[in-house]
């Protein structure tokens, strides 16, 4: 079998991290309905305007460091002008705190991360990751989970996921796309621009997603384009698409 490319997505793809922006969130719902009681504040009503902040943010900077604790910020002051109540600094650098927590917490690789990349590594294919988010974050996650073990220095980290970036990606590394797949549980920020770029995607998709992560197909794949239910299911799936192709 020939030697494939393979790019990897990282959060929620070969580490946990939607569960820990949810509960952060689950925090800063609690935090307000706490600062807002007899407003008649619910729940949801918080969650969603936090949402509604937080991707407008995405679109705008990006995935960097400080988007997702301000959207806190951001969401309290709109909710404060709703209700007349008067804005604390002490409160707001609470929420900035609360938000930077995210960041915190020790990276859980996916069941089978481990043996997936060994498997593949094994078979002779190039591995790489390609993530967004801020670097210092990313690289942590990357060295604590033993990562640099299968990946090395072939790590590609932006603050925009974009078509644009893809393209230039493998326009810089030369790769050759017959032989490049693209691997993540985001439809907009891995799978779309693997199509758009003509290589080979995988969708690995996650339970209760990011809102961010949904989009619609909007072209004909020109290759392999597969859904699996976990991570551990690639190795066959390459190899079955590869053997098929020959």
């Amino acid at each position: 079998m020939k030697e494939q490319t393979i790019l990897f997505d990282l959060d929620d793809t070969l580490v946990h991290c939607n569960k820990y922006f949810d509960f952060v969130i689950d925090q800063f719902a609690d935090l307000m309905l706490t600062w807002f009681s007899g407003h008649q504040l619910k729940t949801q009503d918080i969650k969603q305007k936090q949402l509604e902040i937080d991707l407008e943010g995405v679109h705008i900077h990006g995935f960097k460091l400080d988007r997702f604790p301000k959207s806190f910020v951001e969401t309290y002051h709109w909710f404060s002008r709703q209700y007349n109540r008067l804005i604390s600094p002490k409160e707001e650098d609470w929420l900035l705190q609360l938000g930077h927590t995210v960041y915190e917490y020790t990276v859980e690789p996916y069941p089978l991360m481990n043996e997936t990349l060994e498997t593949l590594q094994r078979a002779g294919h190039k591995l790489y990751l390609y993530t967004g988010g801020d670097a210092s974050i990313q690289m942590k996650k990357v060295n604590d989970s033993g990562l640099h073990n299968y990946f090395d220095d072939r790590v590609f980290v932006t603050i925009h996921k974009t078509k644009e970036f893809m393209n230039t990606l493998l326009h810089e590394q030369g790769f050759n796309r017959k032989l490049t797949w693209m691997i993540g549980n985001s439809l907009k920020t891995d799978v779309l621009p693997a199509l758009h770029a003509g290589i080979h995607s995988i969708h690995i998709p996650v339970e209760q997603d990011w809102a961010f992560n949904n989009a619609v197909i909007d072209i004909e794949p020109t290759g392999a384009f597969l859904k699996l239910d976990s991570l551990q299911d690639v190795p066959e799936a390459i190899e079955t698409y590869v053997r098929k192709s020959l």
